[in-house]
């Protein structure tokens, strides 16, 4: 590596941990500190003062384009859902398949079958009504359980989610890692799977039970009291025709997905599910289909149903923000050139392929924050490794890659801020929660694979 790559990692670094620093310690709030990050990690590298403002402005954006459009209309389903009683109705159908004691195992299933079509931001948005009313519901009766109710109720859906989103088919990281370095994906998709179970079971319900005695979540006071309140003036939905309410915009997702496999590009059926299975405009028929099934239909008027859509985004406003400005620090670290730097000198790392494929997306996703983009990136990479090694298992390396862009969520990940948000974490618990949960679904699933190169 030459002097100015390391100087620009030692800047990054700096700017990092001064960032956590201002949050943890001095209780700065985190969207000026993370725009102050951004803005001076920009000025120190030596960034032209136009490019930084672009960077920034192209960073939250585009985050919050995407990200924050997804916050909104979730928060708008979620108004509904618990305003209806549904997520009562399925929080109560949950706590009764396995008892209070195994609510841990049976969320975190729910979680991993919603997070099998979704991304990481929308699957969690979707499953926080019933986390918070879970956890709302273990407070007032833990049932044997010890620790914080909400990391009981939370970790394993969020295990749940992220692991599915590293390692299974169709989540675009994985999709392209498949193409780029030349994978079956059905063999991928089976072996990904395989792997998902034992991984969620570890990182999710397991360590909940470890960590939920030794760390906190306090989900704000308002936020918790609107997503596990209801309207007794009017009866609650059926539980039918909840789940199937809450299905909907993931069998949309679900059916981009087979069309994108079974279809060529320009079919009309694919051209309309391209549209209406985008998380976005799912997530919008979601919201009109609820007002219906969770509003109209139990006689609920117009201003009614108005109101509670208009009263879901105040207490999610903050989060917005605090993910947009995550979005542009991350940009930033793009546009100074960390990425391209960390993923030119984890080539010259003399590893194992599969080795190499995991610590090349780890460095990646250190830099970005992005699952996604350390997957590409890194398949990119090492997508040449294949017609020199005729004995590695395509797939393996592709989940090996996988594996590698899940590890050490932190400031520069927008689920990140989600999760700390909606769960009113401190910081240190989350590095003791959230971002251990990434750390072990990624060495625990680089673990997996190299024992599975070892028989396939």
């Amino acid at each position: 590596m030459s002097q100015d790559d390391i100087y620009l990692l030692a800047i990054a670094l700096a700017v990092i941990v001064a960032v956590v620093v201002a949050i943890a310690k001095f209780k700065m709030h985190p969207f000026p500190a993370l725009m102050i990050g951004a803005l001076a990690l920009g000025l120190w590298t030596g960034a032209d003062p136009a490019q930084i403002l672009k960077s920034f402005r192209t960073g939250f954006g585009e985050t919050f384009a995407n990200v924050g459009v997804l916050l909104a209309l979730g928060a708008m389903f979620g108004e509904l859902l618990a305003s209806s009683g549904g997520a009562e109705r399925i929080s109560n159908a949950l706590l009764r398949a396995g008892g209070t004691r195994l609510v841990p195992w049976t969320i975190g299933l729910v979680a991993m079958l919603l997070g099998l079509p979704l991304f990481f931001e929308a699957a969690v948005v979707l499953m926080m009504p019933i986390v918070l009313t879970v956890g709302a519901q273990l407070a007032r009766n833990p049932g044997g359980l010890k620790g914080n109710p909400y990391l009981l109720a939370g970790l394993p859906v969020f295990a749940g989610i992220g692991v599915m989103h590293v390692l299974v088919p169709p989540h675009p990281g994985p999709m392209v890692a498949i193409d780029a370095i030349g994978a079956d994906l059905g063999a991928t998709l089976l072996i990904g799977i395989l792997l998902a179970f034992p991984v969620a079971i570890v990182a999710g319900p397991l360590f909940a039970y470890w960590i939920a005695p030794r760390a906190s979540a306090s989900p704000p006071i308002d936020l918790v009291a609107r997503l596990t309140r209801r309207d007794d003036q009017f009866r609650a939905p059926g539980i039918g025709v909840t789940v199937m309410t809450i299905l909907f915009p993931i069998l949309l997702m679900m059916g981009k997905a087979g069309v994108d496999l079974v279809l060529h590009a320009g079919h009309p059926v694919r051209t309309l599910f391209e549209f209406i299975g985008h998380p976005i405009v799912a997530l919008l028929l979601a919201v009109l289909l609820g007002m219906c099934t969770f509003g109209f239909f139990l006689g609920k008027d117009t201003k009614l149903v108005g109101k509670l859509l208009g009263d879901a985004l105040p207490p999610i406003a903050a989060i917005m923000l605090i993910i947009g400005a995550g979005g542009a620090l991350k940009q930033m670290l793009i546009d100074v050139g960390l990425g391209r730097t960390i993923a030119n000198a984890s080539q010259l790392v003399e590893l194992s392929p599969l080795l190499l494929g995991w610590f090349t997306a780890v460095i990646i996703r250190l830099a970005t924050g992005s699952a996604t983009v350390a997957t590409v990136t890194a398949a990119g990479l090492m997508a040449a490794t294949i017609t020199v090694n005729p004995d590695l298992n395509p797939a393996l390396l592709v989940l090996a890659i996988g594996a590698g862009s899940m590890f050490f969520s932190h400031i520069n990940d927008a689920g990140f801020w989600m999760v700390k948000e909606f769960m009113g974490m401190t910081m240190p618990d989350m590095f003791k929660t959230w971002t251990m949960v990434s750390n072990i679904i990624s060495v625990m699933g680089l673990l997996l694979v190299l024992a599975l190169s070892l028989f396939i």
